[in-house]
């Protein structure tokens, strides 16, 4: 652990989507082993405050950025702001993401393009502005957050399985063309993990969530934020392109 901690200790790192869920997991554990962390979020200010204001309070470096990163001009501004503010970028996490579950036939087009906007536009915006830097500084980590569902069928979710698989076609393609410039690229695919949209279902469906899991349990947000600690240090500088799947063995 003494090697992860030391690879991200003031270090500036950036998180998509961290007012809540695995986003707020990531950067309370990169905050605390040292990193400066800069996490986005696009309506939920007070949720963001509280995170940034707790974390603060700790003596921890976090900073929140209010951002829709799915406009290419604003994700460049992002990145930007943080190389000025706050030094080089070391690593990135796209964790932003959003569903808007329906059958596929039914599928309004709006709810197509928005969540692939969010989830996939996002990422590669972000990502892009990132690497144009990283490559500069010749050193870099993207994680990408993927999901089971971008791995296997996902019946009801055609817009996000497809926003996820295509994060991991992404992060292939990424991982050879960075590969030279000492930056690499991966992919977390959590499984069911206990964030706070599973904890407002009922019972009998999380009864029944966890009976689709091997290990019987879902997943926690720390569970999968210690993944990403694991790929940005310097352990896993050797592993690119890969994707890490966090799911208690579901879609094995």
């Amino acid at each position: 652990m003494k090697n992860q901690l030391d690879t991200i200790t003031d270090k500036v790192l950036l998180v998509t989507g961290g007012s809540r869920g695995i986003g707020k997991a990531l950067v309370q554990l990169l905050a605390q082993c040292g990193a400066t962390v800069v996490f986005t979020y696009s309506s939920s200010d007070s949720q963001a405050r509280d995170v940034e204001q707790s974390c603060q309070s700790q003596g921890l470096h976090v900073h929140a950025f209010k951002a829709d990163i799915r406009e290419k001009a604003a994700a460049e501004s992002v990145v930007e702001s943080i190389e000025s503010l706050y030094g080089p970028l070391f690593g990135v996490i796209n964790n932003a993401g959003i569903t808007a579950d329906k059958s596929a036939i039914t599928l309004p087009q709006e709810d197509w393009e928005n969540v692939l906007a969010t989830n996939l536009n996002g990422a590669f915006f972000l990502t892009q502005a990132a690497l144009q830097k990283m490559i500069h500084h010749r050193e870099g980590k993207i994680i990408m957050m993927s999901s089971v569902s971008g791995l296997q069928a996902s019946p009801g979710q055609a817009n996000y399985s497809a926003s996820k698989a295509a994060l991991i076609g992404l992060t292939r393609t990424l991982s050879h063309e960075m590969a030279r410039f000492n930056i690499q690229v991966n992919a977390i695919a959590p499984g069911f993990i206990d964030t706070e949209m599973v904890q407002s279902m009922d019972e009998t469906a999380k009864k029944r969530i966890k009976s689709l899991v091997p290990a019987r349990r879902m997943g926690t947000v720390e569970e999968v934020a210690n993944c990403a600690l694991f790929l940005l240090s310097s352990g896993a500088d050797y592993i690119t392109g890969h994707t890490l799947v966090v799911d208690g063995g579901m879609s094995v």
